[in-house]
């Protein structure tokens, strides 16, 4: 599987990461950082974190193929894989037909991006890919340390592990709102699902999920929004991020809609790691 990633980690935006969330999520015991939101292809980001810890991990979740090239990149990662040895997962993946003007094809996109990375000295192991569907997850499998689902259910983590068999790393994310009141963890949560509903890649996959278009209308039912963003207290949160690891995942990165994330790392550490 190459790195390891420990069961649990943390996902969030670029913006917000900083030096200082990265050190009290490692001494929290948390196993990795996924850097979201298209992080930049020169890894700045990623080595900033890298050198502001000692051992957590840090992953890129995801690395553009459309935005940053494939020598570009190989050649970042190699010099924060060279400072932090067995520290960095290169996550990349295509991102949204309708945030790139030149998409198109993204599975042979994504095949002749890892072929440069081959090409590049970018080892297997050191790198991962977004997957949805089932031919993208198949190619995780065989050409990287795994995949990396977003925005999926359990159910997916399921399908996914069973296209990826034993051994292959399975990282899903998963969002999560620390908050009791339904309505007013509903609200949390509907705020960021709901961009994604106007994306085919994401629509598609949860359809068969069993979601209908009556979920996915609109800003997204109750149904969809408590599956992919759950909430409660603690305990109930956690049992929502371990579903995933019964379901067959490796690793679950959790991304916190509250506004303050740190209280919610800290009262999910005390029932998750």
């Amino acid at each position: 599987m190459g790195i390891e990633l420990g069961r649990i980690g943390i996902w969030q935006l670029e913006g917000v990461l900083t030096p200082e969330l990265a050190r009290e999520v490692e001494e929290l015991g948390y196993g990795a950082i996924w850097i979201g939101g298209s992080p930049s292809g020169d890894l700045a980001k990623a080595e900033e974190l890298l050198d502001a810890t000692k051992s957590i991990k840090v992953a890129t979740g995801i690395v553009n193929i459309w935005q940053d090239d494939a020598a570009t990149v190989a050649e970042a990662y190699k010099r924060v894989a060279a400072k932090h040895p067995d520290r960095f997962l290169l996550g990349v993946g295509a991102g949204h037909r309708e945030h790139t003007a030149e998409f198109k094809k993204p599975y042979t996109a994504l095949v002749e991006y890892l072929d440069a990375l081959d090409a590049a000295g970018v080892p297997v192991e050191g790198r991962a890919l977004a997957a949805l569907g089932p031919k993208v997850i198949k190619l995780a499998g065989d050409r990287t340390a795994g995949a990396h689902p977003y925005l999926m259910t359990p159910e997916h983590t399921r399908q996914a592990r069973e296209i990826l068999g034993e051994g292959p790393l399975l990282a899903p994310e998963q969002k999560v709102v620390l908050e009791t009141d339904p309505e007013k963890a509903r609200a949390i949560g509907r705020g960021t699902v709901k961009f994604y509903l106007g994306l085919v890649n994401y629509t598609n996959s949860l359809r068969k999920l069993g979601f209908t278009d009556e979920d996915l209308a609109g800003e997204g039912s109750d149904r969809l929004v408590d599956a992919l963003a759950v909430h409660g207290d603690a305990e109930t949160v956690a049992r929502g991020v371990t579903a995933h690891l019964e379901a067959g995942a490796d690793h679950v990165n959790i991304q916190v809609l509250n506004s303050d994330p740190l209280p919610v790392y800290r009262a999910l550490a005390g029932v998750l790691l």
